[in-house]
């Protein structure tokens, strides 16, 4: 059962007064790319520590090579490959850095200007609409928003 303070939706929800669908869409579509930027530093961040532990279990190759008495292969992966830059003059770490200093800050940001120029900083307005449109209205697991004493 639903009361009227999970029927609703949340203030934050709700599209503010004066803002036209074209602006709110404009704006769903800004945060979707940034969501989708955001994905792609997550895999970013999987590509590093996984080089990473590569470059370490390389380490490890190396050494087993070693004391299976092969040296001049072991010495020629040792000194070629391991610690090598995985782009130029980069580690992953600073191929990280950049993305993170360079791109995905002024993504994050813009995105944050637009919403609290265009929409009053409010997130997800195209999601609470659909929300909206789809739910049962008054049907239990149906509610606009968590009970007031759930959060």
């Amino acid at each position: 059962m639903t009361d009227e303070h999970t029927d609703e939706p949340a203030p934050r929800h709700t599209v503010p007064a004066g803002v036209d669908e074209a602006t709110v869409t404009a704006v769903g579509r800004l945060t979707e790319a940034l969501e989708t930027a955001e994905r792609a530093r997550g895999h970013l961040y999987s590509w590093h520590q996984l080089t990473g532990s590569a470059d370490l279990a390389l380490g490890e190759a190396v050494e087993m090579l070693r004391e299976a008495g092969h040296r001049d292969l072991a010495d020629r992966i040792d000194h070629d490959l391991v610690g090598r830059n995985v782009v130029q003059g980069r580690w992953t770490f600073q191929v990280v850095e950049e993305y993170d200093d360079d791109y995905w800050s002024m993504f994050r940001a813009f995105e944050r200007e637009a919403r609290d120029a265009l929409t009053e900083g409010r997130r997800h307005l195209h999601e609470a609409a659909m929300k909206e449109d789809r739910r049962t209205h008054g049907a239990p697991g149906h509610e606009a928003r968590p009970r007031p004493d759930i959060g």
